[in-house]
């Protein structure tokens, strides 16, 4: 997959290298020379000095054979800004925003961008950390799915899942045995057995 990244920072240089190292074809803006040294050696994409919101500079990093593009620089509005141009003027068929401010992030999704907000998974990551020693979550547009693995009480064994009261949004994901093996829990109302530890997943906004 063609894939342009707008900044070159930590966070950008990382998916560039990530992207990289998966095989995709990947180009790379940044306003700063400086910020290409934070690029792997066995980096093998393309890099371009300028600023991302100038459509010539877009059009030199290869925007027009993109599939997608992901805006990651430290500054929200600029990310907008790009993401914008590529969706309008450029028709690239996919488009992120890395937006740290959440009062930003919420309008940016109401208009139906693709973002990712460092700061709502990192608190929602937190909160889930802090409540679960055993739970991890991801940022999805404007919400954000916690999963947790929770120990199933031994009075519950020869329950079905159907007996079992969840939380409002949350929903049960799989059935982790104590033979490491997992039942899928929406094939079927399986039963519990003693050791049994549910995997869950709840939406949080």
């Amino acid at each position: 997959m063609n894939i342009l990244v707008v900044g070159c920072g930590n966070v950008g240089a990382a998916l560039c290298n990530s992207l990289s190292a998966q095989g995709h074809d990947v180009s790379v803006i940044s306003e700063t020379q400086e910020h290409f040294s934070n690029l792997s050696p066995d980096f093998s994409g393309y890099t371009t000095l300028g600023v991302a919101i100038d459509r010539e500079v877009l059009k030199k990093a290869g925007i027009e054979n993109v599939d997608a593009l992901a805006a990651v620089t430290s500054n929200d509005n600029k990310n907008l800004m790009v993401i914008q141009l590529a969706r309008e003027f450029f028709n690239v068929p996919r488009v992120f925003a890395r937006v740290t401010d959440p009062n930003k992030n919420a309008v940016f999704t109401e208009f139906g961008l693709k973002t990712v907000c460092p700061t709502n998974l990192t608190v929602a990551t937190l909160c889930a950390s802090l409540n679960s020693e055993n739970s991890a979550s991801v940022n999805i547009g404007e919400h954000t799915m916690v999963l947790s693995e929770v120990n199933v009480p031994d009075d519950f064994a020869g329950k079905r899942i159907s007996e079992v009261e969840f939380e409002e949004n949350e929903v049960l994901v799989a059935i982790e045995h104590s033979d490491r093996t997992l039942t899928r829990a929406m094939l079927k109302n399986a039963e519990l057995m003693r050791g049994d530890k549910l995997i869950t997943a709840k939406f949080t906004r």
